[in-house]
């Protein structure tokens, strides 16, 4: 309270990111904090029913409007923000009322409580979100532009955003998240900017705060920073691939050199688990109607069951150690920001221990695109194409019981009633259509 006092800080926001993946926060005043501290402040149950396109719970999602819960602020994850004057933030935690045990419907616990199983086998997983986003105007109509039309890695628009990217470092770097690379990306006014892996519940809280601040400074300087996996039918999507790499004791095991394929067995077993549940995964990694735009072959997406070594046509890219001698770490590409990061990563730990569990092995490396294998090729490799349409991976996940089981009947039927209504509005949505509704949700 001191430390805010001193910075000015008048309101706090208690942050939270619902099954539509929108990060909504309510703030509180200075002089309330303490009480909120202990008993959060509340909220409707029904802000885990509501789909991306409107404020109206989704009629299967097993919430109404009555009832309530709290989102309790964890001291752990304040942030001075540094594009709102007098303003700071905090993730919350939704609990019930009255005794504050954790709700279910709440993604941060079930992240917390797939970290814990993991921890229960001895393991560890530090992961990060590695973001694409395009930085976009308005023209005088109101109509949707690119902020310029430059490719891959071209300097231009670091010079042009010069300032811009100083103030998103600045700003980044104020709220605990360690910058590691910037550049521009294949689209036309599309960026990417990398920040560095922690632990698992930090790596979603800090995408949190990644999007947040993105947006927040972009309008600075009169742009629209989207996320919105595609927002033009002739220029590259936005991925936000998954990072991540197993540890036992502070050392990581993803790789080995004396095994066959330089990943150690349990990684193998991990990576094998996410492989067997992929496609009821993109149900929650790639969750949007508009996501399967950006997911097809031939276009560095990883549209099929794969997985290979610096392959990026692969959908589990894997990257390895300075050497060259084993495997460093995991590329899920089949995530992009439409996911709320809690319940994507999650859902991945839920699939890699199922995998551990099962003492599941990893198919052959796919050392070419994987749209060009024969069919006989493909059988022996697992390769398979992934869902081509929400509708396709909800089924898909409505199938896969380990999915369901690790989320709870309560977050699994919320999750899922959320996702099919967005579904049956949504999938006959022109790509102007989801445009209008998405650009700026995401």
């Amino acid at each position: 309270m001191e430390h805010l006092k001193e910075k000015g800080i008048k309101f706090v926001r208690v942050l939270w990111c619902d099954n539509a993946n929108i990060i909504r926060a309510k703030s509180v005043h200075i002089k309330y904090l303490e009480d909120t501290l202990d008993s959060g402040v509340k909220i409707a149950k029904a802000q885990m029913g509501i789909p991306v396109m409107y404020d109206a719970v989704a009629p299967n999602a097993g919430l109404s409007p009555v009832g309530e819960v709290t989102l309790v602020p964890d001291p752990t994850t304040l942030k001075i923000l540094p594009f709102a004057k007098g303003q700071a933030s905090m993730i919350g935690d939704m609990k019930s009322l009255g005794d504050l045990t954790p709700w279910f419907n709440c993604p941060r616990d079930y992240l917390k409580r797939q970290i814990d199983r993991l921890s229960g086998m001895g393991l560890e997983i530090k992961s990060v979100f590695e973001n694409e986003f395009y930085l976009l105007k308005k023209d005088e109509d109101g109509n949707i532009i690119k902020s310029d039309e430059t490719s891959f890695a071209m300097t231009a628009p670091q010079n042009s955003y010069d300032q811009m990217i100083l103030d998103l470092e600045e700003s980044m770097t104020s709220q605990g998240l360690e910058v590691e690379s910037y550049y521009s990306e294949s689209g036309p006014g599309q960026h990417e900017f990398n920040v560095k892996y922690s632990d698992a519940l930090q790596s979603a809280d800090n995408q949190i705060t990644y999007r947040e601040t993105v947006r927040a400074v972009a309008s600075r300087y009169g742009l629209i920073a989207s996320f919105m996996p595609k927002i033009f039918e002739d220029a590259g999507g936005n991925g936000t691939h998954l990072n991540f790499s197993l540890w036992r004791d502070e050392e990581n095991i993803s790789g080995e050199s004396n095994e066959k394929n330089g990943i150690s067995k349990t990684s193998s077993a991990f990576v094998a688990g996410i492989m067997h549940h992929l496609k009821a995964l993109c149900a929650v990694t790639i969750p949007s109607t508009n996501s399967y735009r950006r997911v097809i072959p031939h276009f560095w997406a990883g549209a099929f069951v794969s997985w290979g070594y610096y392959n990026r046509e692969a959908a589990i890219r894997v990257s390895k150690n300075e050497s060259q001698s084993k495997a460093q770490r995991f590329e899920l590409k089949i995530s992009d920001a439409s996911a709320n990061p809690y319940l994507a990563l999650g859902a991945l730990i839920a699939c890699g221990i199922d995998g551990i569990e099962k003492d599941m092995v990893l198919p052959e490396e796919t050392t070419i695109d994987p749209g060009y294998l024969k069919s006989s090729e493909c059988e022996s490799r697992w390769v398979e194409r992934l869902p081509k349409n929400l509708g396709e991976a909800l089924d898909y996940l409505k199938d896969d019981s380990i999915v369901l089981n690790s989320m709870g009947e309560e977050l699994a039927k919320s999750y899922v009633g959320v996702k099919e209504f967005e579904w049956d509005v949504l999938k006959s949505a022109t790509l102007e259509e989801e445009v209008k509704i998405m650009l700026e949700r995401f």
